[in-house]
């Protein structure tokens, strides 16, 4: 039932690209309209990129997960970035790292229950964005006094973009050998599925629409914002950040759901550190082809990633989910949009 909804929902994308370009409807309009095209095409993205997975094994589709998995939120960066909207940029990525730590982990917590979760892969993910946190103070601290983009600090935000990538590399690696190890491979299956070649022009084809939607959705923001009476950081870091990884929130609650606690922690905490230290650093140093980027971020983020880090290892220390851990970290998010609206514009 909920990927027939998806799958009509995919009709918004066309529909929004046509009012944008035909109807002219503004931008308020846009952005709400690209906001909700943007759910089923992350979800299509995904489910393309899993399906390919199963013809290229796991190595090539943990790199294609990594790649593609996030490519709705790169791309809303880079666009995002082409425009100068820096704090767009800066603002939609840590909340995406603190969305998935509090929100989605807390609501997968929430629907799933009492279950025994991997404290190693919980405390390696967690580790992961603690230490990309730590790295983030070179360029940030620096940028508390003065213009918070200029070059200077960008060009502080490389050594720490190059650290986190190669951190990375090495840590997925790491990863993909003590999975093979714990988890004895089976015989390949003939599964029902997506060829190979359907599988990478689908993948091809929402990753190209994703941009369109993407640039409509940068370029109606600050006007959304102004009449929403809210700060574009706000809207960055809380709205962006949503819908950026709305489908791959909903499939976490959803395995949890199913009784699969252990593997909706890992989706949603993998994924949080997917973002810290590998899509951060990608944008940062992507950037350069387009317009230089500073990895400023602002005491109110920095603090937002820190302590979601100190307050998600203190609930799962004992290795154990609860509904009570679950609505802990749900009411930890609530206060960190509060804390995001208060904090306004730089």
């Amino acid at each position: 039932m909920a990927r027939r909804i998806l799958f009509a929902s995919l009709a918004f994308a066309p529909l929004t690209i046509l009012l944008h370009y035909v109807a002219h409807l503004g931008d308020t309009t846009d952005f709400v309209l690209a906001a909700v095209a943007l759910i089923p095409l992350a979800w299509l993205i995904g489910d393309a990129t899993e399906q390919a997975a199963h013809h290229t094994g796991p190595g090539i589709g943990g790199f294609l997960n990594a790649t593609f998995g996030n490519a709705p939120e790169l791309i809303i960066a880079l666009f995002a970035v082409a425009a100068l909207e820096f704090e767009v940029v800066r603002g939609s990525l840590t909340g995406s790292v603190v969305g998935n730590l509090l929100l989605v982990l807390g609501f997968s917590l929430l629907f799933g229950g009492r279950g025994r979760l991997d404290r190693h892969s919980t405390f390696v993910s967690l580790g992961l964005v603690a230490l990309a946190a730590l790295l983030f103070l070179i360029p940030a601290v620096p940028a508390f006094d003065g213009d918070p983009d200029r070059r200077a600090i960008a060009k502080l935000s490389i050594a720490p973009s190059v650290i986190l990538l190669l951190v990375y590399v090495g840590v997925t690696y790491l990863t993909l050998r003590r999975h093979r190890q714990l988890h004895v491979a089976d015989e390949p299956s003939e599964t029902e599925g997506w060829s190979l070649k359907t599988s990478l022009l689908v993948l091809g084809v929402a990753t190209a629409v994703t941009a369109v939607i993407a640039e409509i959705l940068v370029g109606a923001v600050g006007t959304f914002a102004e009449n929403a009476g809210l700060s574009e950081f706000f809207v960055a870091a809380v709205i962006i950040a949503i819908v950026g990884n709305a489908a791959e929130h909903g499939g976490a609650v959803v395995v949890a759901y199913r009784g699969k606690i252990k593997l909706a922690a890992e989706i949603a905490l993998a994924s949080s550190a997917q973002v810290a230290v590998f899509l951060i650093p990608a944008v940062a140093l992507l950037a350069w082809l387009i317009e230089p980027l500073a990895l400023s971020f602002r005491p109110v983020e920095l603090a937002a990633v820190g302590l979601a880090v100190v307050f998600t290892a203190f609930l799962l220390a004992g290795g154990w989910s609860s509904r009570a851990r679950g609505l802990a970290l749900i009411a930890a998010y609530l206060a960190v949009t509060v804390a995001f609206f208060v904090a306004g514009e730089r």
